[in-house]
Order: structure tokens, then sequence, then C-alpha cells
């Protein structure tokens, strides 16, 4: 990303939008606006096979691992505004498990590119799959969207749900109520 191309384009936006990019509040923005998009969209940038970083380790157990309430913070792609909320994650492994931070790591990498949250999601759902071909792979996630709470409709309590099932958690009802279940849903 062009840091200073960004600057000088929310220097234009701020002029456009009626405001003087001079005045004492804003001098700074269009830096601190170019800094924030940059950290915000670092997952363009990021390459999926570092952020997992080898830590694929072998495991006899096939039982099923669960990292609940991963805190998700996004951009949606249709307004640039963000929504956040929670991931939790499942999955049944074949013979390799992952580190455990690199659940966190993988939900971070996609959710900072701009997204819906439904392929968010799926995405997560197949880097894990994909990582370590476990046998299933369940994803939930749980997010308020600022674009349909401070604009638009203006609903501020609610919340959007998607959840993306692989494997044996698609084709075995009793492994995706176990995930269910245990997550708390």
């Amino acid at each position: 990303m062009n840091e200073v191309r960004v600057q000088e384009l929310i220097r234009q936006l701020l002029i456009e939008i009626g405001e003087d990019p001079e005045r004492e509040g804003l001098q700074k923005t269009p830096e601190r606006v170019a800094k924030s998009y940059a950290f915000l969209t670092k997952g363009y940038r990021t390459d999926p096979a570092e952020v997992i970083n080898n830590a694929v380790f072998q495991s006899e157990a096939n039982n099923m691992i669960i990292a609940r309430d991963i805190e998700v913070y996004s951009l949606c792609e249709h307004h640039l505004l963000p929504f956040y909320g929670v991931c939790h994650i499942g999955y049944v492994a074949k013979k390799h498990v992952l580190g455990l931070s690199k659940l966190s790591r993988i939900v971070e990498l996609y959710s900072r590119r701009l997204q819906i949250q439904e392929r968010l999601t799926s995405q997560i759902a197949r880097a894990i799959k994909d990582a370590i071909d476990a046998e299933g792979v369940g994803v939930v996630m749980e997010c308020k969207h600022l674009c349909m709470m401070m604009r638009g409709v203006e609903k501020q309590h609610s919340t959007m749900t998607t959840s993306s099932v692989l494997g044996s958690f698609h084709h075995s009802q009793s492994t995706r109520l176990e995930f269910l279940n245990l997550i708390g849903k």
C-alpha cells in the first residue's frame, strides 16, 4: 500500500466533504488514516503459510478441538465501516493439530481485508481444513455491523450469525451438534 498516495486521497476526501484539512484537528488526519488503513488491511500483505509458520504438530487424538470467543474486527467491503464480534472454531484432527495461537492468527489474517462476514467465515474454515487436512471443521461467527447500526436501517442491537461446516461437521449431524453445544449455540 502506498501510504503517501492514501494520505493525498484522504486530504482530498476531507475537502470534498466540506472540511479544511489545514485546520488544527485535521492536519495529521491523512497520515493517521493511511497508517490505520495499512493496519486494517494488512491481511492482503500476509501469507497464510507464514501465519501458520510450521506450527502443525502430529497428534494421535481425533477428538474435537475448540477455540471460542476469538475477537474479530474487520471492515465491510460495501461501506468501509467496521464490523466486529467473536469467532468460534472447532475441528476434528486426523493426524495433525495446529498450534492454538494459529487459530486466532488465521482469523486475524482474513479479517484484516475488506470483507463480508459470510466469506470471512468460509475462508477461516477452509484455511484450517487445508492446513492440517482436518476430518472436519466448524466455524461460527457472531458480529455487529456498523453499516447497519449507524446508517441505513439503524438497528443498533442487531447481530449477524454465520457458519461454515466442512467435512464431518457437514456430513455428521452428531458432530455438528456436539460443536454447537460446546460453543453454547
